[in-house]
């Protein structure tokens, strides 16, 4: 990819976004990936605002802030960035890079996302300047999806993406509030905290 992650380099910036409705061991796993093959020097993890393209309502914000919290507090580099909460309006990715890229000049932006996220990639709000503001490192298995064919915007801008060498960890939010919701245990789909302070706030009891 033209990338020499061994070179001396500027400060290294990750971002992972998402609802995080609510953050599970899969997220914690990917994020621990990403810090040690990225050598980062911090990663952010921003929690989405107003998820214009979720098909249902998201938690309270204070509610999947304070479980992010929770779930990555305890990782050194970990940042939690509620930036999208604060803004009005829809979030999108392409606003919080370029915050990012002002409160951070001269670092290099590695925006990590699963395999599903960069299928859809080309349809997000102003994606090709998503690309130049950040490097795409997609978390998965295999480079390869839709029947050998790569991601529609790595085919356009291949030296922009980077391959993340993911486990399977076939845990998903929709999963974990669904389990819940039918009286059946998470303990070991979340973390401690998390699962005590979903108990204790009585979330995901109902759809």
């Amino acid at each position: 990819m033209g990338l020499n992650l061994d070179a001396p380099q500027r400060r290294r910036i990750g971002v992972f976004g998402g609802a995080f409705d609510p953050p599970h061991l899969a997220h914690r796993a990917l994020l621990e990936t990403a810090l040690a093959e990225l050598k980062l020097d911090v990663l952010r993890v921003v929690p989405t605002g107003d998820a214009w393209h979720k098909p249902r309502p998201l938690s309270a914000a204070a509610h999947r802030l304070a479980m992010v919290h929770l779930a990555f507090d305890d990782v050194p580099q970990i940042h939690v960035d509620s930036q999208e909460m604060a803004r009005s309006g829809p979030s999108y990715t392409v606003d919080t890079l370029r915050h990012i890229a002002a409160a951070e000049p001269g670092a290099e932006l590695f925006l990590i996302m699963g395999a599903d996220q960069a299928v859809a990639l080309t349809s997000w709000h102003d994606w090709e300047a998503i690309l130049q503001l950040a490097i795409i490192c997609v978390a998965t298995r295999a480079r390869l999806s839709n029947n050998g064919a790569l991601f529609d915007a790595e085919k356009l801008f291949p030296e922009r993406f980077l391959h993340l060498s993911m486990p399977a960890t076939p845990v998903s939010a929709t999963q974990v509030r669904s389990m819940i919701a039918t009286g059946q245990s998470v303990q070991t789909l979340v973390s401690g905290p998390v699962a005590r302070y979903i108990a204790d706030h009585h979330l995901y009891q109902s759809h």
